[in-house]
């Protein structure tokens, strides 16, 4: 199936600002079938998605989870830990044996950057990535850039810093390109030894100091060390990072204006950022909790085919709802 964006979604890279535009408004009619006591419509009766995840994630794989399921899709939930990867089996070979039992969509999370494009070159399922090693993830980002939409409006000029971990995240490469696509003004910060050598090239403004980020912008998109990922002495401890780079209060109230928190978890609370910035008045962590869900349904249901003008109507009544197009 191709849709308005094309077979997959791969990153925001490759997207227009238009497309990305698409993908925000397709959402908002969405948003409202979470707050419903019935929250399944039929938009995608009669379609199987597997999310193939070789990486663990919470978040993210409930998230697409719920979305599947609120649009009355069949899913199915494949783990490299309890696949034939385990025993030596190859991506693409999982991927062809999956799709010999005729499903429509993989949503494929992978450590490697590259794997989902690799994975859509040779399938005629739809792909979407879930987040591929260091490279996009896609959803993330877009998620992101929503939350920040409810709360500014348009984004064109909209000052964004993007704090702690860029060299090994896909969420912040994600959100460049997304946001830059939109229009706003885009900042780095964080240690040097944390930042791609090809930071440059981002077009970006880049912070070598947490004070300069937090007088400048107006939201702070706050990401976590990923220790995980680092074979190195990256940073001197934890306790050294949150002391020089911590989204702090006391740091937020020297700034003369109030700034909007986000952060795409999971959260080091007490390393790049303290419990009562996360949890205070200016935090939208779990708006975009909320809008994850919205953007993933809306994603799924492009991809799909879905038109973008009856995604209104595709969410239905509280009862069965209306398959899009279909007349009363």
């Amino acid at each position: 199936m191709t849709g308005t964006l094309g077979k997959d979604l791969l990153g925001l890279e490759s997207l227009t600002g238009d497309q990305i535009r698409l993908i925000l408004d397709t959402a908002e009619p969405f948003k409202e079938i979470s707050e419903r006591a019935i929250k399944k419509v039929p938009a995608l009766r009669g379609s199987t998605i597997v999310n193939l995840f070789f990486e663990n994630s919470t978040r993210t794989r409930i998230s697409f989870e719920f979305a599947e399921k609120r649009l009355s899709a069949d899913t199915v939930n494949v783990s490299a830990a309890g696949s034939s990867v385990s025993k030596g089996e190859t991506l693409v070979d999982t991927a062809r044996n999956l799709e010999a039992m005729r499903i429509d969509m993989v949503v494929i999370r992978h450590s490697a950057s590259g794997a989902a494009q690799f994975l859509a070159e040779r399938i005629q399922s739809n792909v979407i990535n879930a987040g591929d090693g260091t490279h996009e993830h896609p959803t993330q980002g877009l998620l992101d850039i929503l939350t920040l939409r409810d709360r500014f409006g348009d984004l064109k000029g909209r000052r964004i810093c993007i704090c702690g971990d860029i060299l090994h995240s896909r969420v912040a490469r994600s959100n460049i390109w997304g946001l830059t696509k939109l229009g706003a003004e885009v900042a780095v910060c964080g240690p040097r030894s944390l930042l791609p050598n090809a930071i440059d090239e981002f077009g970006v403004r880049i912070f070598d100091r947490i004070e300069e980020a937090i007088e400048w912008a107006e939201a702070l998109n706050v990401l976590r060390l990923q220790f995980e990922r680092m074979t190195a002495g990256y940073i001197p401890s934890a306790r050294e990072y949150n002391r020089v780079f911590g989204i702090t209060r006391e740091r937020l109230d020297r700034a003369k204006r109030d700034i909007l928190i986000l952060h795409p978890g999971p959260m080091n609370r007490g390393v790049e950022i303290d419990s009562d910035v996360a949890d205070g008045p200016h935090s939208v962590i779990l708006e975009q909790v909320t809008n994850g869900v919205a953007v993933r349904m809306a994603v799924l249901y492009l991809l799909a085919g879905g038109k973008p003008e009856l995604a209104e109507a595709a969410k239905g009544g509280s009862g069965r709802g209306r398959e899009p197009g279909e007349r009363d």
